[in-house]
């Protein structure tokens, strides 16, 4: 029997098959342990189940002697240090597929919630504002025929390509290394919403320049990863009026505190890393993340492994 640490209490049955197994402990407050429970149960452990607001770096790995495997409850391993885990010879795991189509819906959501002005009217209900039907008030923009670039081609911006098929929706996408397709994708798309994944390449992706490529009557979403938008950028194209709004699941940093400039700006909608945040998302989520931990804690190879070579 293996000791597993597990940074939050998941959703849906999948730990009690884990405990049936190994010793589990799970931290069992709603925000991240701190640095110093994250390093104390990490060191006992075979097993480590982390979210991706832990950050497993090497320097974590490195003080975690007895560590067999890592698995990752996100699709992302932006936050493990994976070249270290390797190194040591430990698998990662992560849990891919089963959030592409919650995610999906919820892009889709963010350009009609944002382009129709969502958040905006339904505080002007509750602030007594609405007095009387006006044929000019409440304006916002149409997805329906509207031109739609997707940033990131893998499945995720594929499966959102497929949803605009229904609001006739002309997509434009483009790879993360596709610079040339990106630059005519900002200069003539309606929305943009972001869909690759955080890499050194990806980082800082929609900076000034790219966001001064857009429309003026441009939205700008993202469901994928804070980073890869320069949210300095994002902040003053909002004052200045370069884009006409930003939809976004993801910040930097995430949370954002209340005091951060970006929340000031006009026309952006925030909502707190929803993407995958269904009943049944993250459910199967729980449920693959633990497959993986139970297989490599038997000696067996994860389901979802990030970096096979240590199997080599």
């Amino acid at each position: 029997m293996a000791r597993c640490f597990i940074t939050r209490e998941l959703p849906g049955p999948a730990l009690d098959r884990l405990r049936v197994a190994h010793e589990v402990e799970v931290w069992p407050e709603r925000v991240p342990p701190p640095r110093a429970e994250l390093e104390r149960g990490a060191a006992a452990a075979e097993g480590l189940l982390s979210l991706l607001t832990d950050s497993v770096d090497a320097e974590l790995i490195a003080a975690a002697p007895r560590l067999l495997a890592i698995s990752n409850y996100a699709v992302g391993t932006d936050n493990v240090d994976v070249d270290a885990a390797t190194a040591r010879g430990i698998p990662v795991g992560n849990t891919p597929d089963v959030l592409t189509d919650s995610t999906a819906d919820l892009a889709v959501a963010l350009m009609l919630a944002g382009a129709r002005r969502l958040a905006e009217g339904e505080r002007s209900v509750r602030a007594g504002e609405w007095r009387t039907w006006e044929p000019a008030r409440m304006l916002g923009r149409d997805l329906n025929r509207a031109t739609v670039g997707i940033v990131g081609a893998g499945r995720i911006g594929r499966t959102v390509a497929r949803r605009l098929e229904g609001f006739e929706c002309r997509v434009m996408l483009a790879g993360r290394g596709d610079r040339a397709a990106l630059e005519v994708l900002l200069s003539e798309s309606d929305f943009v919403t972001i869909h690759c994944p955080l890499t050194p390449e990806t980082r800082g992706l929609i900076g000034a320049a790219e966001l001064g490529a857009m429309k003026r009557t441009a939205w700008l979403v993202n469901t994928a990863r804070g980073p890869i938008v320069d949210h300095v950028a994002l902040e003053r194209a909002l004052r200045e009026g370069r884009i006409a709004g930003a939809a976004v699941d993801v910040t930097d940093p995430e949370p954002l505190p209340a005091d951060h400039p970006l929340l000031t700006a006009a026309n952006l909608l925030v909502v707190p890393h929803i993407g995958s945040a269904t009943h049944r998302t993250r459910e199967a989520m729980a449920e693959i993340a633990v497959d993986n931990l139970l297989a490599a804690l038997a000696g067996e190879r994860m389901p979802h492994c990030v970096n096979p070579e240590v199997y080599e």
